[in-house]
């Protein structure tokens, strides 16, 4: 366990730095209450460390409103929120072949029921969707159009920007999945018209598994689709209708919005654009360490441009399932195979019909000995099949 090569970040970031772990542990022993439920002191100070967490995404995203920031458990569930919380019958909503089933799955169940109408919208041959592609497919029942930021297969980062001012425009709310680059990619509400980011905290955030959240502007009505206690007006019979009690209810993950709290505090000492260009150069290593082997193929790996430190490939000759068993029972790297969540990618590159690819996805503790490592696994494997 203490010499594996760890290259599956984006399922999730692994190792976390040595401040979350040490502030979680300290936070909980101390704080391990309910948060703004009562007037004692350690109440008081774990809602302040629950604000101050939800000031400080809100500054991530270049929010207005930290009370718009909500907390669940993670992408999937906001994005489940999200999308029950927006559309009704008769409604259109827009995304793309790159979605994880986070976003596929809700629109699937909503789409098979005939509730609501689908578009899908294609990546070209770099990875990348056409904004014009996605303003070509609104209708007059467009409601919602909601696109994955980052590919967790390919490591693509999409252009938002450009789709939201196109929304905007049309009056459209804009939703986007940041799991992979929230943390890592800058992600600016206001400059490229986003309407909701969707987050969760155990990847790029560099936090704990079990917590996530949605931020949106205040002008988005998503309808609650779930209720109970507050800690606020309790007499009332309905669930609060104002932000963030509206999508929240229950007692918080406190746990882990402190690991939240204390991997922002890590990110902005480290710096956001270091830390990606130290997994971009790494990554761009890989890519051309990767393509110089004969009999592998990678998938839209072009450039580090609008790139995320993700590769997926395949050696001609094996199926991904039997070299991620080698490479981890050989050569102790942990990696991810398979459809990693995302069927549409890999039905549109036709690796759904190869059981999928080998995925590789970096992060902020991974170093060139790790790369050179991966690579020469790869090289001995692609030759026994030569």
């Amino acid at each position: 366990m203490e010499n594996i090569i760890y290259l599956d970040n984006a399922a999730t970031t692994f190792p976390k730095p040595q401040e979350v772990y040490d502030f979680m542990h300290e936070f909980y022993q101390k704080h391990g209450v309910n948060p703004g439920r009562a007037g004692y002191d350690m109440s008081i100070e774990t809602e302040e460390i629950v604000y101050s967490t939800r000031k400080m995404l809100t500054q991530l995203f270049n929010g207005t409103d930290p009370n718009y920031l909500t907390f669940s458990y993670n992408a999937s569930d906001s994005l489940n929120m999200i999308i029950s919380g927006m559309l009704s019958k008769g409604d259109h909503a827009i995304t793309s072949t790159l979605e994880h089933n986070s976003v596929l799955r809700p629109l699937y169940h909503k789409q098979q029921d005939g509730v609501i109408e689908v578009t899908y919208i294609p990546f070209d041959e770099k990875g990348y969707i056409d904004p014009d592609d996605v303003k070509k497919a609104f209708r007059k029942n467009t409601k919602l159009v909601i696109l994955n930021h980052g590919s967790n297969v390919i490591g693509t980062v999409q252009p938002v920007g450009a789709v939201g001012a196109y929304c905007r425009e049309a009056g459209i709310p804009f939703a986007i999945d940041a799991s992979q680059t929230a943390g890592i990619i800058p992600i600016d509400v206001q400059e490229m018209h986003i309407d909701i980011v969707a987050f969760t905290g155990h990847k790029c955030l560099m936090g704990p598994t079990g917590i996530g959240g949605l931020y949106c502007s205040r002008d988005i009505d998503i309808r609650y689709t779930r209720f109970g206690g507050t800690g606020v007006r309790s007499a009332d019979r309905l669930h609060p209708a104002e932000f963030p009690h509206r999508l929240e209810c229950g007692t918080l993950n406190i746990v882990g919005v402190a690991g939240l709290h204390a991997g922002q505090n890590w990110l902005q000492k480290q710096g956001m654009p270091q830390l990606h260009q130290q997994e971009m150069a790494l990554w761009e290593k890989l890519r051309t360490g990767l393509q110089n082997i004969d009999g592998v193929t990678t998938y839209c790996a072009t450039s580090t441009n609008n790139q995320n430190a993700v590769l997926s490939f395949n050696i001609r000759g094996w199926e991904a399932a039997d070299m991620g068993t080698m490479l981890d029972v050989d050569y102790n790297i942990a990696c991810r195979t398979g459809l990693q969540c995302a069927p549409l990618v890999h039905e549109q590159l036709g690796t759904d019909k190869i059981h999928g690819t080998v995925r590789l996805s970096l992060g902020p503790f991974n170093t060139e000995s790790h790369i050179d490592t991966a690579l020469s696994a790869v090289a001995d494997i692609a030759a026994i099949k030569r």
